[in-house]
């Protein structure tokens, strides 16, 4: 999939012309807000500040408001929350300390991770259209009663855009065009939209995401090497009423990368604080990416049930995967999953409370490969598998039940519980003694539980005290029992055919409040962790690599304190913020055999948002300055310290940024936004990256509707 680097100047210019259309104002910052909308996160359908967890939101507008090129840049500002990115196309969220397959993305409540979701930070993410949603949902915390396997750090739930039908009378057609250029990034985004149908009865969204992303442009560095790349999405989405009771979806995505180099660990990286550069000649990727779902919502079933869904979902990805190593050997290997879904939800009121309960099954299906060239491109081996086992189904069955309860006037309590089976099963993985196929059969099942409350503090209920204990899990996954390759810098990881599954109990207390000018939240959380698997060194060397393989090594905890506020100052001036401090340590085993305690891997530094705002008294224009500060991150585990290609030595810098961003309404149709980032030109990157970060530079973004 090879885009010309030009098409999107003139499409993306000509289109952002005045037309006919209703364009909604745009309010302050939200993700200081605990604002009054539905939070389907929660599965009850709540607000977040009536709710017993810690949430946070983002509505279509304000992404745009942002101009973040992707869905993780979006989540820069957010407490808790840590970007990062091994290549500029690999975007990895740590929340609350956990990365990889221990954060959980669900797509309208579809679950997005599958079975080859790999430990540590990943691009998976990255591979989701910010583009095609209308809200973002981050459920802050352990929600495994609520989802399963991997909600330990957090769930993220993506709400795609739904068709207009319900809002409009008669026939309708309508549609959008959004530009957006960033000097620092050499980048043209694009986004058109389509919208028609007839009102309340039924609609179709069309919508196509094209990014040509240039060379990265970092302070005292220049111009990155090989951190550009192509990605082309388009979605569909078509809304039904069947009748008074029933209504139907169907939704598709698309997304397709082409050529992301992972960067450090090629000749093409760059030194920064003095960390290493690889050695590698050429390492990239491209993924593909598919998602289908129908979806049967019902109210006012029956005298039992108010409430129902009935989801059943299709995705697949493909990843291909080229590396030339210094020798000018080479390796090309690559994973294809297809994934089936169904998920039954319903819900009932009753004189005892309201109840949530279902059962939702998942099928994953892979198949990988790999093959071995010598330094002439004459084909030297085939081997047994990718970079995870071939031939493997991964399956996941669960049922849950979750009851809200008003006990008193002012106190509300949630308690549920989830039942987990988990079976793998892999046809061919390499064994690491005998280098000969294998393979594998297992399972395991889990009993989890949630009791959370909220207490209002005063009789107006400004203020509420909350608070919760969770239980969550995470199930050796496809890519833990059977993964094949280079991870970090030095390390190859290897099969592990004897793991459990990990456990963890979350504690969470917490204080929110929320008037006409003001809203403010505390959170404290202490995670404790059992069976934890990390990668453990076995004492080999492997292709000159240390070998490494998963093991239920680790014990240990992740605490964390996160505090947001946003107040209105005046009509038109708001004061926002947010500040976030965590620490975790692992007790782990080493190939010696002795214990060692150490920091968790990656932890995310004391960092600090903070901006102001100043809309117009006619809401047509909008400025903003805001600023981060990130403290070093020098609390390193003995694997960062050994992860010379993206960590320095004794640990990341911090760093201080400021931006200054506006945006005007020219009419209804019509309006832009603008941004200057970075604007003392830090030299920074993010902890644990692979390359830096974007200096001084103008984002520009253009949406003209008809």
């Amino acid at each position: 999939m090879h885009l010309p680097r030009n098409i999107l100047h003139p499409i993306g210019l000509l289109l952002a012309i005045p037309v006919g259309a209703e364009q909604e104002s745009i309010t302050a910052d939200s993700w200081n807000q605990l604002e009054e909308s539905v939070i389907s996160a929660t599965r009850l359908g709540s607000d977040a500040f009536t709710s017993p967890y810690s949430i946070q939101t983002l509505s279509a507008e304000e992404l745009e408001q942002l101009m973040a090129r992707n869905l993780t840049e979006s989540l820069e500002s957010t407490p808790g929350v840590m970007v990062q990115k091994t290549a500029n196309g690999q975007g990895s969220l740590y929340l609350r300390g956990f990365t990889g397959y221990r954060t959980l993305a669900l797509i309208d409540g579809v679950r997005y991770n599958n079975s080859v979701y790999r430990d540590g930070p990943n691009e998976y993410f990255s591979l989701i259209d910010s583009q095609s949603l209308s809200a973002i949902e981050l459920l802050q915390g352990p929600s495994s009663v609520l989802y399963g396997s991997d909600a330990i750090g957090g769930a993220l739930n993506l709400k795609t855009k739904a068709s207009d039908y319900q809002q409009r009378e008669g026939d309708y057609l309508s549609g959008s065009q959004w530009y957006r250029y960033s000097s620092a990034e050499d980048s043209h985004i694009t986004r058109s939209e389509i919208d028609l149908g007839q009102g309340e009865r039924w609609g179709l969204r069309l919508g196509l995401s094209w990014k040509q992303l240039g060379e990265v442009d970092a302070a005292d560095i220049g111009a990155q090497r090989k951190t550009g790349y192509d990605e082309l999405a388009w979605d569909s989405r078509f809304d039904l009423h069947i009748n008074d009771c029933w209504n139907f979806t169907y939704v598709h995505q698309s997304l397709g990368q082409d050529d992301v180099w992972r960067t450090h660990s090629t000749i093409y990286g760059v030194s920064f604080a003095g960390s290493s550069i690889g050695t590698d000649l050429r390492r990239v990727k491209d993924q593909e990416r598919t998602l289908d779902y129908i979806q049967f919502k019902g109210s006012d079933i029956n005298r039992w049930i108010d409430r129902a869904s009935l989801t059943c979902s299709y995705q697949t990805w493909n990843e291909d995967s080229d590396r030339q190593k210094a020798n000018k050997e080479s390796i090309d290997e690559f994973f294809d999953s297809r994934m089936w879904g169904l998920d039954i939800q319903l819900e009932s009121e009753t004189s005892l409370g309201r109840w949530i309960y279902g059962v939702d099954f998942y099928r994953d299906q892979v198949d990988s490969g790999r093959k071995d060239f010598l330094a002439d491109g004459s084909l030297d081996s085939i081997r047994i598998q990718g970079p995870v086992g071939d031939d493997a189904t991964y399956d996941m069955f669960g049922s849950y039940v979750q009851g809200e309860f008003q006990t008193s006037d002012r106190l509300q309590c949630l308690a549920g519980v989830r039942y987990n089976y988990v079976r793998a099963k892999i046809g061919a993985y390499e064994d690491p003694l005998t280098g000969k196929a294998a393979d594998y059969d297992d399972h395991w099942d889990t009993l989890v539980g949630s009791l959370r409350a909220i207490y209002d503090l005063d009789p107006e209920a400004h203020w509420k005290a909350w608070g919760g204990i969770s239980q969550s899990f995470r199930a050796p996954n496809i890519a833990d029992i059977s993964r094949y390759g280079k991870s970090r810098s030095d390390e190859i990881e290897v099969a592990a055919t004897d793991l459990d599954p990990e456990h963890f109990t979350t504690l969470e207390i917490g204080i929110k409040s929320q008037t006409d000018t003001s809203t403010c939240s505390v959170s404290y959380y202490y995670t404790d962790m059992r069976d934890y698997i990390t990668s453990t060194p076995t004492g080999n060397i492997r292709e000159g690599l240390r070998e490494v393989s998963k093991q239920n090594s680790s014990s240990g905890h992740v605490q964390g304190l996160e505090v947001a506020g946003r107040f209105q100052l005046s009509p038109d001036w708001t004061l926002w913020g947010n500040f976030t401090w965590l620490e975790g340590e692992l007790d782990a085993y080493q190939a010696n055999g002795q214990s060692l305690t150490e920091p968790l891997s990656r932890v995310m530094p004391m960092t600090l948002n903070a901006g102001v705002r100043w809309d117009h008294p006619n809401r047509k224009l909008w400025a903003e300055i805001s600023c981060t500060i990130a403290d070093d991150a020098d609390r390193l585990s003995s694997a960062d310290q050994q992860d010379t290609e993206r960590i320095p030595p004794g640990g990341t810098p911090g760093y201080q940024l400021v931006h200054l961003r506006g945006g005007y309404r020219f009419n209804e149709s019509f309006e832009m936004t603008a941004g200057l980032e970075n604007i003392f030109d830090e030299a920074y990157r993010v902890h644990g990256s692979g390359s830096n970060e974007p200096g001084f530079g103008l984002t520009l973004a253009l949406k003209a509707q008809f």
